[in-house]
């Protein structure tokens, strides 16, 4: 059965939402920074510290994490720096 959704992987990187990891001081400008991005389809992708073993065995009833997805994890203040450019609709 066909997924509703499916990430398209020739989308580009179109715009940072928010500010980078070195303007928030989330990083010495090394090369593994947090980010978030708008992606040219719409979509939005999250650079972030994979998580995902750590999470796997206590997450909540009904969220589960699929063979071909990773639970990431951002700074707050990233997310909350990104808030202004992100669209309500």
């Amino acid at each position: 059965m066909a997924r509703p959704w499916e990430a398209d992987t020739s989308a580009e990187l179109r715009r940072r939402l928010g500010r980078s990891a070195l303007e928030l001081g989330d990083t010495t400008a090394s090369p593994s920074c947090p980010d978030i991005w708008e992606l040219s389809n719409g979509d939005i992708a999250v650079i972030g510290r994979d998580l995902t073993e750590s999470y796997r065995g206590r997450l909540p009833a009904g969220v589960s994490i699929a063979r071909d997805e990773r639970l990431v994890v951002i700074p707050r203040k990233m997310l909350v720096a990104a808030k202004p450019d992100i669209p309500d609709a």
